[in-house]
């Protein structure tokens, strides 16, 4: 999803990189608009899971419904996944040409 908005928005990148903006600059817009989709992602994840967890108590065996250590390490491993994911198309983002951008039209 990252790496699509990125190829859409090729244009205003290279107006961006052409008026002075730093290549750092681009890479934490981007960085920033993919992480916050998943952030919201994952709270609303969390929540789903306390309310289905509590609904399914019946069924688990063994295992308490709200674990601690279940939901704290599944959200910090699919960060750190998403932030992998994000960093390659955020990379590429700082690395486009300002004039074959403009050009393009």
């Amino acid at each position: 999803m990252v790496a699509y908005s990125v190829s859409q928005r090729t244009r205003e990148i290279g107006v961006r990189l052409a008026l002075g903006a730093a290549p750092s600059t681009v890479l934490r817009m981007v960085l920033r608009q993919g992480m916050a989709l998943v952030v919201g992602g994952l709270c609303l994840g969390l929540a789903a899971a306390v309310v289905f967890g509590r609904l399914g108590q019946g069924l688990l065996f063994g295992v308490a419904p709200l674990d601690p250590l279940t939901y704290a390490t599944v959200p910090l491993v699919l960060l750190g996944i998403s932030l992998a994911a994000c960093a390659l198309p955020a990379r590429q983002a700082t690395r486009v040409d300002p004039m074959l951008a403009l050009r393009a039209e």
